[in-house]
């Protein structure tokens, strides 16, 4: 017993020589982040975990590090991980730790925004609704039974963190966390209970000794020592609010979200790399995307209301997983320069010189010789020729041009250097199992949901019941039913016992069954108002109104409050006299969920499956199910639910969220092309106009098997589900890209030690996105005056006849090449111009 108690106490020793060796000290200063006593130039990139896969986890923080990030932020999900009070989920899509730890394993840090209250578009916020129901409570105020669950839940992610040694104090990644969230942005709507909860908020946080700092984001009032930080579109005249904090960004937009009924917004990464070498150039010290991978809205987890099922934000890695170019490598190359600079922004502040309207220098020069320099045109109109240091430098509109030496630029905001890649979407028909015979239009079975009451658990309420209230959103689903006699001489009936049934909802889908018929229904994210024309028949009648959420609110002040359902009035009345009746206080019967949910027939597993022809389609509230094999090959996969209404959908059990090809985005406001010059805003760049907001859904690979797969659906709004298709995304074999004279060189072409190796051209540089394909051909070659975009190239008055051969010869054959772009390589076919390199290539 004694020897093993000494090897205990050796293999302990041992184990905090280990942890003392590897632990971080994390502080900060004015300037930046300070880690084991040395500043740090930070850039991160958001990936939310449970928008993902833990199959697709490693490959999502790889691609993260080879695009240049340090640190990947999250938030932590407090209604994933507590979906019933104490009954806690750190499992698959939920396993924090596991991400935690894949990030470390990469190299690299984390920022975790415990929150917990997160807004993300997700679900209420990130909070369970279970706190709704809390006696007493009120949400993010001094409210002690709110308080009270918040410390709770903070302080078990905290202590689980420390449990696995995570923090950067014990030798984890995890260098800053963060509480609350935007606080800042509503706290004026709480009064002085706002400011008691936000000072507590950050006392909180604190007694949790963590050993790593915290933040409060668009918090402006933030008490030391907790830093407050910026979001937005542009943080690069942010100030922290005290001289001892440095300058952070933690949300800087790449893109903006979607919505069921909107187009799809998108930022010009253009813009996107001016937002943030304007932010290092003054002074800034830590930029985070969000989001550099957005990932996917699985099960009922949107919130809103209304917000998509994909998640993509025009990230630099898209939902699927596949990096999103030109933009990730245009920030990958943005990146690069900026850690060029590291050395100089971090030991000085810079001097800041105009260089005429809208023209400004910022260098950054130290005693020991280390020099790094940013030249800004910020106008929106015209390209300037500036002189800086004695040397001239062109700068296009909106553009910085960063000078890690204060003499060479390495890369300029606007002058794209990375190549275009086309991805398509393969559309696969849903092939039946291999060993099937049969076709799929047969494979299909089906289950009719009953319409109105059908569940024994159904309650009688006079009046209207608002929906989360009833619900507690254990369902999007809540039956309104009424039961009435009708005589035939009622004032508010029309000839033939006609009527107008009126319907006032606030939120988000209603439909209205008159005696289990659909007569009619609407949608909308804050009022619904319906008038059905109706036919009644003498005798009983029964109005069935299904309301139906779809997320539920997650921003802004007393978010928690904002309710659903149908709330009223809900009238008859003759579309002749006018006359009515008032149905809203009479007794209503009501049933939470649907009866299918109740049997879990997304799962497939059920004896009730009918399979029989014809398949009944184009009727509301048909559970379907089929078998499938996989799509072949690799690549990511959706499914196409273009021929269906609304619903949601499960893959072998796994809900992959809601579906909705039906809800078609506004027909203005899309243009086609959008000009990066000029502040940015979420409705300036927008696509698909008068489309299907989303017809693809992402299935996780992960989630496939190569055969035997269920597929179910729950439509309500009626569809053909034999019309859906897969769809696979593939990395196209095109590559297209232009380099202009005027580009700097690649920054690749710099050394460790910020030495040009090749200090006079740019360079075209071609990679095959796929490892086993090379470049079989050239499709397109130009030095002169190219115009057109990517497969849509044409030779302008100006073009070397010898480009064509000469990109041939170096690139054909190789996965990689690289061509200058000179007078030198390709000769001066007009003197007087300036000259570009363009090139489309194929890989295979």
């Amino acid at each position: 017993m004694v020897r093993g108690r000494k090897i205990e106490i050796v293999s302990f020793l041992l184990l905090q020589i280990v942890v003392a060796a590897t632990a971080a000290n994390v502080t900060y200063d004015h300037r930046a982040l300070v880690i084991d006593g040395k500043r740090k130039i930070l850039i991160s990139g958001s990936i939310h975990y449970p928008r993902s896969t833990p199959e697709m986890w490693p490959d999502l923080i790889q691609k993260s590090k080879d695009g240049g990030l340090d640190v990947i932020e999250t938030y932590v999900f407090w209604n994933g991980h507590e979906p019933h009070k104490n009954k806690y989920n750190f499992e698959g899509r939920y396993d924090l730790v596991k991400f935690v730890k894949l990030v470390a394993k990469a190299g690299l840090y984390v920022h975790l925004r415990i929150g917990p209250y997160a807004c993300a578009e997700w679900n209420y916020g990130g909070f369970p609704v279970w706190l709704h129901f809390i006696p007493g409570i009120k949400f993010r105020t001094d409210n002690e039974p709110f308080k009270a669950e918040m410390q709770r839940f903070t302080a078990k992610i905290v202590d689980l963190m420390k449990q696995e040694r995570l923090y950067a104090s014990q030798g984890g990644p995890i260098i800053l966390s963060q509480v609350e969230n935007e606080y800042g942005n509503v706290d004026s709507s709480y009064g002085a209970a706002g400011k008691i909860y936000m000072k507590w908020s950050a006392s909180m946080a604190l007694s949790l000794d963590t050993g790593v700092p915290w933040n409060m984001c668009q918090q402006g009032d933030a008490p030391d020592p907790i830093i407050n930080t910026c979001n937005g579109f542009y943080c690069d005249q942010f100030t922290p609010n005290s001289n001892n904090k440095p300058k952070m960004w933690t949300e800087n937009w790449s893109g903006w979200f979607l919505g069921f009924g909107d187009p799809t917004p998108y930022r010009p990464v253009e813009d996107l790399a001016f937002a943030v070498a304007i932010f290092y150039q003054r002074s800034g010290t830590f930029q985070n995307y969000y989001m550099y991978h957005g990932g996917t809205n699985f099960e009922r987890t949107s919130g809103g209301p209304l917000i998509s099922t994909s998640y993509d934000y025009d990230a630099p890695i898209d939902e699927y997983g596949l990096v999103r170019e030109p933009k990730w490598g245009h920030l990958r190359d943005l990146h690069k320069a900026i850690k060029l600079c590291e050395d100089a922004l971090l030991a000085t502040d810079p001097t800041v010189t105009s260089l005429g309207s809208n023209l400004v220098a910022s260098e950054y020069k130290t005693s020991s010789g280390s020099c790094a320099a940013f030249l800004a045109n910020i106008g929106t109109e015209s390209d300037a020729t500036v002189t800086f240091n004695g040397n001239s430098y062109h700068l296009p509109a909106w553009s910085i041009s960063i000078l890690p030496d204060c003499k060479n630029v390495a890369f300029n905001t606007a002058k794209i250097n990375a190549a275009t890649e086309s991805t398509t979407f393969a559309r696969q028909a849903l092939k039946p199992n291999a060993d099937s015979s049969e076709e799929l239009g047969s494979q299909w079975s089906y289950i009719k949901e009953p319409i109105g009451i059908s569940k024994a658990d159904a309650f009688v309420k006079p009046g209207l019941l608002e929906q989360i209230n009833t619900t507690a959103d254990e369902s999007d689903y809540l039956w309104y039913s009424l039961r009435m006699d009708i005589k035939g001489d009622e004032t508010f009936l029309d000839e033939g016992s006609k009527a107008v049934l009126h319907v006032q909802s606030i939120g988000q889908v209603v439909y209205a069954f008159i005696n289990g018929k659909l007569a009619g229904s609407g949608n909308g994210k804050q009022k619904i108002s319906l008038d059905i024309p109706i036919n009644l028949v003498t005798g009983k009648n029964t109005i069935d109104l299904l309301s139906v959420t779809v997320g539920l609110a997650n921003y802004g002040a007393f978010f928690d409050l904002i309710g659903a359902g149908i709330t009223g009035p809900v009238t008859l009345k003759s579309a002749k006299s006018g006359s009515s009746i008032d149905l809203s206080s009479q007794q209503w019967t009501y049933q939470v969920g649907l009866k299918g949910e109740d049997t879990d027939l997304g799962s497939g597993d059920s004896s009730e499956w009918v399979s029989k022809s014809p398949l009944p389609t184009m009727q509301p509230l048909i559970w379907y199910k089929t078998t499938f094999d996989a799509p072949s090959g690799s690549d990511p996969v959706a499914i196409d639910f273009t021929g269906t209404g609304k619903g949601i959908a499960w893959v072998n059990g796994q809900s992959i969220g809601r579906y909705w090809p039906t809800s078609i985005a506004r027909n203005d406001g899309c243009t086609d092309s959008c000009n990066y010059r000029g502040s940015y805003s979420s409705n300036k760049c927008l696509k698909n106009c008068g489309k299907p907001s989303q017809t693809l859904y992402h299935v996780p690979r992960s989630w496939i098997k190569p055969s035997g797969n269920t597929l179910v659906l729950l439509e309500e709004m009626g569809g053909d589900p034999t019309k859906i298709s897969f769809a696979t995304k593939q990395t196209g074999s095109g590559l297209c890209l232009t380099v202009s004279q005027s580009h700097p060189a690649p920054v690749d072409s710099w050394a460790s030690d910020s030495k040009i190796l090749n200090r006079t051209s740019p360079v075209l540089s071609l990679k095959c996105p796929v490892s086993t394909h090379v470049i079989t051909s050239i499709n397109f070659a130009s030095f002169g005056t190219p115009t057109g975009t990517c497969g849509s190239f044409s030779h302008g008055r100006c073009n070397s006849p010898r480009s064509l051969s000469i990109v041939r010869k170096a690139c054909v054959g190789s996965r990689s090449c690289k061509v200058e772009v000179s007078t030198r390589v390709f000769g001066d076919p007009c003197r007087s111009l300036a000259k570009s390199l363009a090139v489309e290539a194929s890989c295979s």
